[in-house]
């Protein structure tokens, strides 16, 4: 229990900063409560490889069943919600209904596994923004977690079906949470990757030893894998000078980007632009692209063509491998071992 603490104090930091996840492919829910701003600097040594299957172990006393308090984006209020219902509420706004059933219990884990460490680091370093709160959701919008009136008028006939399903396997993993270091894993979570999982500094700059990269050549097979979006010089002009405010974009449209660096799995490290050097998790987030593996190129009408490749930060586990691994016959625990190597999955 020694190292729990300093993790603890890593989660506070993260969770100022990490999303939930990426936008689901059915576009319900954008799954994410925002990350921090800044957070220290920490690079601990990643593991070597990852484990053929998540071991059960012994976990500290931990509260799994005590509620969630969750901050409603779109009204303010702050919500008490019983852990099961926030499960159900949030894997259902996550993933297609259409997913395997071990892929829903994988989720389920990573989900309370999240909300366990997002609690943990608001009881010992409260963000004032979230009134009390542990994640910021918005149910009316699909994101983060839906109310069961929301999934009600989601699923409109199938409720009764889909509810059934979807309770079933998040009830047979309701107690279970990826453990590390005596700690809750921040078990982060996306749609799909651009083949390979995105390792956690590469984003929010403060490095986990279980969210690392991985090969994720499934996900190159999802019908979303590649997507292209056309937005027209004065979008582009508009949104990236409300974000960085010093950039010089007076030249001609398609001289405002250059050469981007790459981060090992393939993602936008830096992208030159306007006279400054941009990461390119924030050129994403500014234009509201789908993923930081991007192109971009400009016609000669000024109209910018971005193609990207997966869809979310690609930071942790991979939602359309997963259910692709649940159809081979992978289980929950293989899934869960693969995306986040070093946990160990902890029956509370």
């Amino acid at each position: 229990m020694k190292k729990s603490f300093p993790v603890l104090i890593m989660f506070a930091l993260l969770t100022l900063l990490i999303p939930l996840a990426a936008s689901a492919l059915t576009g319900l829910g954008t799954k994410t409560p925002t990350p921090p701003a800044s957070t220290a600097q920490s690079t601990p040594q990643a593991p070597a490889s990852s484990q053929a299957g998540s071991t059960a172990s012994s976990a500290p006393a931990l509260d799994a069943e005590a509620p969630m308090l969750l901050l409603d984006a779109a009204t303010g209020e702050v919500k008490t919600v019983a852990m099961r219902d926030f499960l159900i509420g949030s894997v259902s706004s996550e993933m297609p209904i259409s997913y395997q059933k071990e892929a829903f219990k994988a989720q389920a884990v990573a989900t309370h596994s999240y909300a366990l460490a997002s609690k943990a680091a608001q009881l010992l370093s409260p963000d004032a923004a979230l009134k009390g709160a542990y994640l910021r959701v918005n149910p009316a919008a699909h994101e983060g977690y839906m109310s069961d009136a929301e999934l009600r008028a989601t699923w409109g006939d199938n409720y009764e079906s889909n509810y059934a399903y979807v309770s079933a396997a998040v009830d047979e993993v309701l107690n279970e949470v990826l453990m590390y270091d005596g700690a809750p894993a921040l078990a982060t979570y996306y749609a799909i990757s651009n083949g390979k999982t995105e390792a956690s500094e590469a984003v929010w700059t403060t490095a986990l030893p279980y969210l690392v990269r991985v090969d994720a050549p499934l996900d190159k097979t999802s019908p979303d894998y590649e997507v292209s979006t056309e937005m027209t010089a004065q979008q582009v002009y508009d949104a990236l000078t409300l974000k960085f405010k010093a950039l010089n974009l007076s030249g001609k449209p398609a001289a405002w980007f250059g050469e981007p660096t790459r981060t090992e799995s393939g993602y936008i490290a830096t992208i030159p632009c306007g006279g400054q050097v941009l990461r390119g998790v924030d050129v994403r987030a500014a234009l509201g692209l789908r993923s930081a593996d991007f192109t971009v190129t400009c016609s000669a009408d000024n109209t910018f063509t971005f193609v990207t490749r997966g869809y979310g930060h690609g930071v942790g586990l991979s939602q359309f491998t997963a259910n692709t691994l649940a159809v081979t016959g992978k289980t929950y625990r293989d899934i869960l071992a693969y995306f986040y190597p070093g946990t160990t999955l902890a029956t509370l």
